[in-house]
């Protein structure tokens, strides 16, 4: 491990480079601190270099909110403060760091506080998920299924920060919705009702409540409201700690 750490240390190029966008962002960044001996095995666990913008995150940080909490990027270590969960507690990381377990099907990096879940493809996607090998793909809650973004996660990144975010959510945010988001623990979300992918949420005049609920029983929602439409979905959600109000 002694090695290891040193490696991962040396190469802070693409972490440095990233902060400096960040900080020249207008998506109201905040970088969360990060428990460096569990951002190390993060690191190690998922066996990419620490100059990828995946392995920069995962080392430097536990986790990056973008617009007051709407997007949640998943960090390295867990971040207490704002009961943000790990890259490795979402994905099911092995306990101890095994060089055999590699996540080749790919990985969640991110959660938007209604539920959506952004997917980095492996080497070979499945569950039947769109795109191709390190595509981006997107999970709607509004219609239970995934959409190609045609990203890299460096692409991504570059588009989360970049200002366009607000326009890929048109017509699902609300006059209140910095507020009201910005008043959530990064493991709670905004449940909708009528749901998302409720017919009636498409009409016009519906009456819509909001309401802070954890994380993980909106993830439950969209895992049985899916699976009831047929759809296959295994655990491309992820598994997010269990937390109450």
């Amino acid at each position: 491990m002694t090695s290891e750490l040193n490696v991962v240390e040396n190469d802070q190029t693409s972490w440095l480079t990233l902060v400096d966008v960040l900080s020249r962002s207008f998506a109201a960044p905040r970088i969360l601190p990060a428990d460096h001996e569990k951002a190390v095995a993060s690191l190690c666990q998922l066996q990419v270099a620490a100059s990828s913008s995946l392995g920069a995150i995962a080392l430097n940080s536990g986790g990056i909110l973008l617009y007051d909490g709407w997007l949640r990027i998943l960090g390295g270590s867990p971040c207490p403060e704002e009961s943000l969960p790990s890259i490795g507690q979402v994905n099911d990381f092995p306990v101890n760091i095994d060089r055999m377990w590699t996540p080749t099907e790919g990985l969640i990096v991110a959660h938007d506080v209604l539920g959506g879940t952004f997917f980095l493809n492996g080497l070979r996607p499945g569950g039947g998920r769109p795109g191709v090998p390190g595509e981006v793909i997107y999970f709607d809650p509004a219609r239970l299924s995934w959409a190609r973004m045609k990203l890299s996660h460096s692409e991504w990144l570059a588009w989360g920060v970049s200002g366009d975010l607000p326009h890929f959510y048109d017509g699902r945010l609300w006059p209140t919705w910095r507020h009201d988001v910005m008043a959530l623990r990064a493991d709670q979300g905004i449940a909708v009702s009528p749901a998302l992918w409720a017919d009636e949420a498409a009409t016009a005049d519906r009456e819509v409540t909001r309401t802070a609920v954890p994380m993980a029983e909106i993830l439950g929602r969209q895992f049985d409201a899916a699976r009831l439409k047929g759809r296959r979905l295994d655990d491309a959600m992820g598994t997010y700690p269990s937390a109450t109000l």
